[in-house]
């Protein structure tokens, strides 16, 4: 076993704290990354705090890791020593199901490993990025060019991924109108990567402030979601509707404003089912769509086009001890747009 030490959560009451713990030894196709930098995500609020399903303890989150490769297995191939490598969601899968052998591992049916809060193949926890090192099959380590911040390149690994998927999928590009709603960790990603691809970009936000900010990132246009007026002459004007809002809201708005034809995709993954008119889906033909994550080669593909237009996310570099104070910003809505843990300050 490999000695590490991070910052875990001993039960979803207790705060994250300093902790000593093991890691697996390095197998024949793995390798073990220096982790420089990881990134902070809602979600790790979410599970250290079991509010979506009950956890496994003591819990390490973290899922955005950027780090530089220290050893590697027997028959490892991938990385050389010294290379830099990413980890992002997830750690293992079964290889085997139809979704694994199509680049979908994020949703393999038989033996997903997330990268933690989820038990290995060997029954053992698996343990995340707040700490100093992490062993990962090199399948699941990730090229990460040194062209870019590294730093900032931590939250593509899931903020970046997330959003960019989604308009992969469906063919965004020039000639499409795309709205944004939100522009928080997600929705900053998103207006950068449709940007990027060729679409006419809009922000909705409910924060008028937030303008200003939406412009420097590459919107064009920019609406206050909490007005009627703004709405109104929305009405049928967007191809896509990318709903990056993690709090529970009304759909029904963002559904009118669609083409026919058009596509409303929500990556905020609301707690509260949704209450859609049926009308409002026929009338137009519209279609209501979700997506999680990225498989394996769309992850590198994501990496690739940030390397090549040099997309990073906007950060904030935080000390390991502050991340509680990270956590209650987050949740207020106070930062712009992901906080980043300087691992060397563990």
């Amino acid at each position: 076993m490999i000695a590490a030490k991070g910052y875990a959560a001993q039960t979803a009451e207790s705060p994250l704290a300093p902790w000593q713990f093991e890691r697996r030894d390095i197998g024949a196709h793995d390798v073990q990354i220096e982790i420089l930098y990881c990134g902070v995500c809602h979600t790790d609020i979410h599970l250290i705090r079991n509010e979506w399903f009950p956890g496994i303890f003591p819990m390490v989150p973290g899922h955005e890791i950027v780090g530089r490769i220290s050893a590697v297995g027997a028959h490892a191939k991938k990385f050389g020593i010294g290379d830099l490598g990413g980890v992002g969601v997830m750690v293992d899968s079964c290889r085997e199901c139809q979704d694994c052998k199509n680049g979908q591992e994020q949703f393999c049916t038989v033996a997903p490993v997330q990268t933690y809060n989820n038990l290995g193949h060997d029954g053992l926890p698996v343990y995340g990025g707040y700490s100093n090192t992490i062993i990962v099959n090199e399948d699941f380590v990730h090229h990460i060019s040194d062209k870019l911040d590294l730093a900032g390149v931590a939250p593509l690994l899931c903020a970046g991924i997330t959003t960019y998927s989604p308009l992969k999928r469906w063919n965004v590009g020039k000639g499409h109108k795309l709205a944004v709603v939100g522009l928080g960790g997600l929705g900053h990603m998103a207006v950068k990567f449709g940007n990027a691809l060729g679409a006419e970009v809009t922000v909705l936000s409910t924060s008028p402030g937030k303008q200003e900010a939406a412009m420097q990132l590459g919107a064009s246009h920019f609406i206050i979601s909490r007005d009627e007026a703004q709405m109104k002459t929305a009405f049928k004007t967007f191809d896509f509707v990318l709903d990056t809002v993690s709090g529970n809201s009304d759909v029904n708005p963002y559904l009118s404003i669609l083409k026919t034809n058009g596509i409303y995709v929500n990556v905020g993954m609301p707690a509260k089912p949704w209450e859609v008119s049926s009308f409002s889906l026929a009338t137009g033909n519209k279609v209501i769509a979700g997506s999680g994550a990225g498989g394996l080669p769309e992850t590198q593909q994501m990496l690739d086009f940030c390397a090549e237009h040099g997309i990073v996310s906007d950060i904030e570099l935080i000390d390991i001890k502050d991340i509680h104070a990270a956590y209650d910003r987050m949740q207020k809505g106070d930062v712009r747009y992901r906080f980043v843990i300087d691992m060397k300050t563990l």
